[in-house]
């Protein structure tokens, strides 16, 4: 796991700034809302507001980043007051904290925006019970939202835009549209609504004051899966990060005892290993995120190891109420996910050649109406969502050894695919790209292999015929991308027949 953070490529250290940046905009938000005359709870306020505005935010272009970042206040004070305000009512709190998650959920339909909004909101409410705040503190906790995320706003789009001079990224890709119960998110939050009403059940009976951890947990193991598998995979992961988290507190968290200075200290580290590692390790986030916590609750007078051990108890009764959740209420399953996906990506890898191939081939009009380059960024995204999906498949606790190795097998095939693919889009975009008329061939069998992968019949595609050496770059990308594209075949279809990761 050390490993992976600390040796997983960083292009452009994008991963360091970003977790630069989110130190820096969360210490000035605390910073000012100590000059404005806060109190640890409006600081505490602040400071998870400055982190959520500087992390969750993720639309494609700083202009939307800007409109999403004002956004947040607007959905988040209302849900805050709500709390605030039920503080004293359990039932009535509870059933609206229930509607808040099954909204937020919800709203990821509407892409990186309504992600953002729905995770905004929803801490807003964990963080009031955190606090246990009252009606009372309810102008000292506006105006510490407000401070802050105008704060990490002049962090992130005045003094440390570095966005501005990197190109933007392609825009996410969206799931497949479907209607009522069969679009993901509404299924999804129908699962995170029944999990987080187990999980607030339950997690009363182990505590009555500390019963929003299990709901928590609940949540963020929802956060960013589609699948069964992926939900089950990042339950796992959250549970370790936890019981880390816990056993460092004991070494560190516990002895520092809420002195201000080494907590502050410590507390700056702990925001860095969440942004720095939120990328390539779930399990290290979270360890992070739960000395962080603990950190917090040293300052605020209360941690002692009965506390942690409540922490890991309500933690796995979130994990539990997931678990449960997506077994049995309207599952959405590993290879539903998986096909879905890779179908997508493969349709994405035939309009990539059919582009290149028209411009190579000198098709009237092709110019850039035909530009593979977007289709290339469009598919390194595909193949993105192919590998979180079948991530529970090469899983190491995974005992399915054969399906781990197709599935790895068909994520190799799938990198070969993309891989001719920007040589591809590349010999379009030279000087001397050539006008072969065997590429219209070539192209014509790469659109055949595709549409039997995708239509279900990966028993039709066999393997090319040995083929003269090819001179012409493209001419050579197409015929290893046909070779690609027929070794992909057999591990679609696997043993007899059966799909890549059965029912």
């Amino acid at each position: 796991m050390l490993k992976r953070v600390f040796m997983a490529p960083d292009p452009g250290r994008a991963r360091l700034r970003f977790a630069a940046r989110g130190v820096l905009g969360i210490g000035l938000a605390v910073t000012v809302c100590g000059l404005a005359g806060h109190s640890l709870t409006g600081a505490v306020t602040g400071g998870l507001a400055a982190l959520l505005a500087l992390f969750t935010v993720t639309d494609a272009t700083v202009r939307g980043q800007a409109v999403t970042t004002a956004l947040l206040p607007a959905v988040g004070l209302p849900v805050l007051a709500a709390a605030a305000e039920l503080q004293d009512r359990p039932v009535a709190r509870g059933l609206v904290f229930l509607a808040v998650v099954g909204a937020g959920v919800y709203a990821r339909r509407w892409g990186p925006r309504g992600h953002s909004l729905g995770v905004f909101a929803f801490m807003t409410f964990f963080v009031a019970q955190f606090l246990h705040a009252g009606p009372e503190q309810l102008p000292e906790l506006y105006a510490a939202v407000l401070l802050s995320v105008l704060t990490a706003s002049a962090v992130r789009f005045g003094l440390w835009c570095y966005e501005r001079r990197t190109p933007p990224p392609a825009a996410p890709v969206a799931p497949v549209g479907e209607r009522g119960l069969a679009r993901a998110t509404t299924r999804q939050a129908v699962q995170a609504t029944a999990a987080a009403g187990f999980a607030l059940v339950v997690g009363q009976l182990v505590s009555g004051d500390r019963w929003y951890w299990a709901v928590g947990a609940t949540w963020w193991i929802f956060v960013n899966t589609t699948s069964r598998g992926e939900t089950l995979v990042r339950g796992f992961r959250r549970i370790l990060g936890t019981v880390l988290g816990i056993g460092l507190g004991l070494a560190v968290a516990v002895p520092v005892a809420g002195a201000p200075v080494p907590t502050a200290v410590l507390v700056a580290v702990c925001v860095f290993g969440i942004f720095y590692s939120a990328a390539v390790s779930y399990t290290w986030m979270m360890l992070s995120v739960t000395l962080l916590a603990e950190l917090l609750y040293g300052l605020l007078g209360v941690l002692d190891p009965a506390l942690l051990a409540v922490r890991f108890a309500e933690t796995g009764v979130g994990a539990l109420g997931a678990l449960l959740a997506v077994l049995f209420v309207l599952p959405i399953t590993t290879h539903a996910t998986t096909d879905a996906w890779i179908q997508r990506a493969l349709r994405c890898v035939h309009a990539c050649t059919a582009e290149a191939t028209a411009r190579l081939a000198g098709a009237p009009g092709a110019g850039a109406s035909t530009d593979p380059a977007p289709r290339v960024a469009e598919l390194e995204l595909l193949l993105g969502r192919v590998r979180l999906s079948v991530a529970p498949l090469v899983h190491p606790l995974n005992p399915a050894r054969a399906r781990k190795r197709r599935a790895r097998r068909v994520l190799a095939l799938l990198d070969d695919c993309a891989h001719e693919i920007r040589g591809l889009a590349a010999v379009t975009a030279g000087p001397d790209a050539s006008r072969n008329l065997r590429l219209a061939a070539a192209f014509r069998r790469v659109e055949t292999a595709v549409e039997a992968l995708t239509e279900g019949r990966s028993d039709t595609v066999t393997a090319p015929a040995d083929r003269p050496h090819a001179t012409e770059p493209a001419l050579a990308h197409l015929h290893g991308l046909e070779r690609a594209l027929a070794e992909l075949a057999k591990p679609l279809r696997g043993p007899s027949g059966s799909p890549l990761v059965g029912a």
